[in-house]
């Protein structure tokens, strides 16, 4: 099985990030594709290799798999360890996955991913409150009743790599989200795949101006470590 992943910006392309850890995490072979944004509608070109013109896309030889939740899915049918062993959680991580996929709004559009910037960030609307009360209610539920040290468990599963965008968020906006997910999320960014990410998006010499404007658009930017 030859697979092919297509990508974006590491300091961006949150929905790339999913799949990408996801498959590093679980040893899962895989040629990394990388494409850069040429702005925030790329569907034309990106049309050439995802039907619908979006990252992340996976070829499988001459089978091509959209949309991140459909790569987990595709892949769960031909590696072991993407959904936990335990029912109970394997139930409970494919509803957060699902809930990540399907919800959110606010924290997407208020706070944009950027890996590699440090923002004061414009006080938190209803909808973004609301959105961060849930994610550090799900992330509780599931380390006190699993054990963690991951959401769902013992192992790094797709519910992880599925709220993986939210760590670099939670760093990048200083959100405070309580202690169990705290201590999730230093164990995240200590993964050697995630450390992977952030020094590839550190390095990145390349700035996209519809992403910069909502990234400056959701506060004030305090620091900029990106190398380049």
């Amino acid at each position: 099985m030859t697979l092919t992943l297509f990508t974006a910006n590491r300091n961006y392309s949150s929905w790339s990030l999913r799949p990408w850890v996801l498959m590093k995490v679980l040893g899962i072979p895989f040629e990394d594709r990388i494409v850069t944004f040429a702005g925030l509608d790329n569907r034309a070109a990106f049309r050439a290799f995802s039907p619908t013109g979006t990252v992340p896309a996976l070829h499988d030889g001459g089978r091509v798999v959209w949309d991140s939740l459909g790569i987990a899915l595709y892949l769960a049918d031909r590696f072991a360890g993407v959904w936990p062993e335990d029912e109970a959680a394997r139930a409970w991580a494919q509803c957060a996955v699902c809930e990540m996929h399907a919800g959110f709004a606010a924290l997407r559009n208020d706070c944009t991913m950027n890996v590699g910037v440090r923002v004061r960030r414009h006080p938190d609307s209803p909808a973004l409150a609301r959105d961060l009360a849930r994610i550090a209610e799900l992330f509780e539920e599931g380390l006190e009743r699993f054990g963690g040290p991951f959401l769902a468990g013992p192992a790094f599963t797709a519910a992880d790599a599925f709220y993986a965008p939210v760590v670099y968020r939670v760093r990048t906006y200083d959100i405070a989200l309580g202690p169990l997910a705290t201590g999730w999320s230093e164990r995240m960014l200590a993964l050697p795949a995630m450390r992977a990410w952030e020094e590839a998006a550190l390095a990145e010499p390349y700035r996209e101006a519809g992403h910069e404007a909502e990234l400056a658009a959701a506060g004030a930017i305090l620091e900029d470590r990106r190398r380049a």
